[in-house]
Formats: C-alpha cells, sequence, structure tokens
C-alpha cells in the first residue's frame, strides 16, 4: 500500500511543482490522460451525431429567399451518390459501414429527386440557357404523375378513406399517365386499379395498364357535360363499388383534376427540388397544364421565394387556356361555329390541353405570367430535334414544353437576357406515343431533318 501511496505522490509532484501550477511534465501527462479518456467518449458523440442528422433528413426545411441576412445553403450528398470501391476486398470492406447506407423503401422510394439537366443544342440555338426537369426518370409510372398518385394516396389513407388490403379500389379518369402511375403504386400500397380513358388515345397506354394489373374501360371521347365522359364514368364506378354489399371494401374516384393533393405534390416536391438544384438561379418557368398540378405547385413554390422569376403556360391548339392566360376568356378558335370537330382538344398532344378551370389549375392561376400556345407541326419538329440533337426520346407534352420554352428563350435574347435561365419539365418516353404522336412525327433523319429553331418557331403559326 505504502509502493502506491509514495508512486501517486510523485506523480503529483511531477504535476504541479510547489507554486500549485501545472509542471510541462504534468501538462504532457495530463494531455495523455485527455485523449485516452475522449478516444472512449468519441464513439458515443459521433453515434449521437448522425443519429440527429438522420432525424432532420427529410424534413422540409423552409427555403429563405437568396439574398436574405440569414440564408443557408443546406446540401445533402447522400441521395444518389456514386461510391468509389477500393480493388481490394480488405480496403472496400473499410470504407462502407451501417451508417453509410442509402437504400429506399419500395417504389415510393423512386418517386421524385429527379435531375436536371442542360440542354446543349437547344440552349445554343436560342442563346440562353434551357434547363429542363426530367420527370420521366420517377420509378414508379416515369411520368410527373407518379408525384400525384402517391400524394392522392397519402392524402386519403390520411382521411380514413383508404385503407390497405381491405379490397379497396382506386377509379380514376386519365389519358393515361397518371393511370399508369396509380396502377403502379396501388400495387406496391395493397389496393387494386380501375382506369377509365378516352378510346382514341395510344394503345401503348392501355396495354401497359394491363400488364400492371389494373382494370381499363375505354369509352369514346365526350365533353366534360356528358355523363359518359371517362372521368364521370370513373366516378360513378367507383360509387357503385362503394354501394354494392357484395364486394369487398370500397371504391376511392381519385379525381386527379380537382383533387387538390396534385398540385401540394408539386408545391412540396418539384418545386423546391428546382430551387436547390439551380441555387435558386432561374428566370422563367414553362409547363404546360392538363389537369394544371404542375404548373400550379410548382408556380405557388417558387414564386415566393423569386417573385421576379415569370411562370409561362405551354398550350397545345385547340386548348382554351391559352385564351383565358392571355385575356381572361376560356375559348379555343376550334370551338367557333362551324369548326368545332369531334376531339374535345383538336390536337395530336395527349396529357396536356383542356377547356376547363380545374380546382388545382386555379390554385396557381393567378400567378401565371404569360402563354404560349405551340401547334401540333412545332410539337413534332421539336420531338425530332430532340433525338437528331440531344439524344432524347420524348413525348407530345415534353415537346410542347420544350416549345414554349424555346419560344420564351428566344424573347430574352432579344430584351437582352442572354443569362437569362429558363426551366421546363420533360415529362414522358416517347414509348407511349408511338402508335399516334409519333406515327405522325415520322422517323428521324431523311430529307426533312434539317432545319432551324427559326423554321421550328414559324411552323404553322
Amino acid at each position: 500500500m505504502a509502493f502506491f501511496t509514495n508512486l501517486f505522490t510523485n506523480l503529483w509532484a511531477r504535476i504541479l511543482d510547489n507554486k500549485g501550477k501545472i509542471t510541462s511534465t504534468g501538462g504532457f501527462l495530463f494531455g495523455i490522460a485527455a485523449t485516452l479518456a475522449f478516444k472512449d467518449l468519441y464513439p458515443d458523440l459521433e453515434h449521437s451525431f448522425r443519429r440527429r442528422i438522420r432525424h432532420l433528413r427529410g424534413r422540409d426545411i423552409p427555403h429563405p429567399a437568396p439574398g436574405h441576412q440569414d440564408y443557408v445553403r443546406l446540401e445533402d450528398h447522400t441521395r444518389r451518390k456514386s461510391l468509389y470501391v477500393p480493388v481490394d476486398e480488405q480496403s472496400a470492406r473499410g470504407t462502407l459501414n451501417a451508417e453509410s447506407e442509402v437504400i429506399a423503401t419500395g417504389i415510393e422510394g423512386l418517386i421524385g429527386d429527379t435531375p436536371l439537366i442542360k440542354l446543349k443544342s437547344l440552349s445554343e440555338a436560342a442563346g440562353c440557357e434551357i434547363l429542363v426537369k426530367c420527370e420521366y426518370l420517377n420509378g414508379a409510372g416515369n411520368s410527373p404523375k407518379d408525384r400525384v398518385a402517391l400524394s392522392m394516396i397519402n392524402h386519403a389513407e390520411e382521411e380514413g378513406l383508404l385503407v390497405p388490403d381491405r379490397g379497396d379500389t382506386i377509379y380514376e379518369g386519365t389519358v393515361g399517365s397518371t393511370g399508369i402511375s396509380l396502377a403502379a403504386v396501388c400495387r406496391a400500397r395493397g389496393y387494386k386499379a380501375y382506369i377509365c380513358m378516352p378510346n382514341d388515345q395510344a394503345t401503348e397506354k392501355s396495354d401497359l395498364l394491363l400488364k400492371l394489373g389494373a382494370t381499363v374501360e375505354r369509352v369514346r371521347p365526350a365533353s366534360i357535360v356528358d355523363q359518359d365522359q371517362f372521368v364521370n364514368l370513373a366516378r360513378r364506378r367507383a360509387r357503385e363499388h362503394t354501394d354494392d354489399p357484395d364486394r369487398p371494401g370500397r371504391g376511392f374516384f381519385a379525381d386527379q383534376f380537382e383533387n387538390t393533393a396534385n398540385y401540394l405534390a408539386h408545391q412540396n416536391s418539384t418545386g423546391p427540388e428546382i430551387y436547390a438544384q439551380t441555387n435558386g438561379r432561374l428566370d422563367v418557368f414553362v409547363a404546360g397544364a392538363g389537369t394544371g398540378g404542375t404548373i400550379s405547385g410548382v408556380a405557388l413554390a417558387l414564386k415566393p421565394l423569386l417573385p421576379e422569376m415569370k411562370v409561362i403556360l405551354a398550350d397545345p391548339q385547340g386548348s382554351g387556356l391559352y385564351n383565358k392566360i392571355k385575356y381572361g376568356v376560356m375559348f379555343s378558335s376550334t370551338e367557333a361555329e362551324g369548326t368545332r370537330r369531334r376531339h374535345q382538344v383538336d390536337s395530336i398532344v395527349e396529357g396536356i390541353g383542356i377547356n376547363r378551370v380545374t380546382r388545382n389549375f386555379e390554385a396557381g392561376m393567378h400567378l401565371i405570367d404569360d402563354a404560349v400556345k405551340v401547334t401540333d407541326q412545332q410539337a413534332m419538329m421539336m420531338a425530332r430535334w430532340l433525338v437528331e440533337k440531344e439524344g432524347l426520346f420524348v413525348g407530345a407534352s415534353s415537346a410542347v414544353n420544350c416549345v414554349a420554352a424555346a419560344s420564351v428563350a428566344r424573347q430574352m435574347v432579344k430584351e437582352g437576357k442572354r443569362d437569362a435561365r429558363v426551366v421546363t419539365v420533360l415529362c414522358d418516353s416517347g414509348t407511349r406515343h408511338l402508335s399516334k404522336f409519333w406515327k405522325e412525327a415520322g422517323d428521324v433523319g431523311g430529307a426533312d431533318a434539317e432545319f432551324t429553331l427559326d423554321e421550328m418557331l414559324k411552323a404553322e403559326k
């Protein structure tokens, strides 16, 4: 015992001198002790820090306007990250651990966070930067409607209108993309899908719906006032399901045109993503409107942050929304006496263009600054341009968006704004439009393959 007492006394004497101050030897010994103690404590601190980050990740954090004194840019480098794996196995195992895993859950994990890319040839031809949000890379139904389908289902579940694996069926009237997204998400969430659609839409869409396990009812094109119009029919089928005591579960009418969960999906995800990807630097957002959810939702997300940003509607021929934005009157030239045809919207373009104001469009209509009308010929020329010069094979609505974006970009250059940045949306792949839009657009290449952007923008004006 005396040995340990003497040892402790000698050590303490080395740490403190006769005036009670720490000696150089004492400082060295104290440093060793502190290092050993922190070494044991560090894993607990690191674990607590990582747990806190995981807790915060995924929350909606408001984005203050650029230039605000409290503006802080938050970045998450864990999504869509490529991992460098060393050649030897031992080194590889050393670089990976459970904390570094980034694994999404189910098909819902494939929705959102789509890339934003610059169209090189179109930007060069237009004279300023044109960026496109690649919504066709959403991984459920491969369109922006993936966000909408998931949002509508989530809201319905929160309100108790849908219960997984109860036998519930989701009914929707759609020209294709929303139905495809619903069919995919329904299967993952424990529901069935019943889709009503016009029989003049591209057959690839109904074929894909059947392969996804949906029930498809194709009907003749009709005005919204007709009770057998595809949207009204879907509403009636949902009610018939719910009223039938012999059928399991209940019928839920998704109602994408009037269900505000539609625009909220884009206000809460698409808009903030564009803001983050551009670091808040964009001058114009261009989009078409079918239900109106995309243009309204993005406008509602971005306008408060970027009040000088312009929102421009891209509208196909035959749609009345162009005149609604330009002149305040819902009217299309195809509705004039003696000119109205069988189709509600006299265009080869599917997915956008309408002759009524939906609740989703109305939600953001006051934020739309202007509109650009796009002809079928312009859309087909743009579709070929995107394949020939960008390697992008897209559908009709994407082509309309790009024509309008190029037109707006040209106008910005005329106003001396060569550093302007225009953002639009690529909605879906051209594979869904082979039997209609692309059949008319023709093959890429050939004698009529070479044309300028000016020739495109003047086509059938």
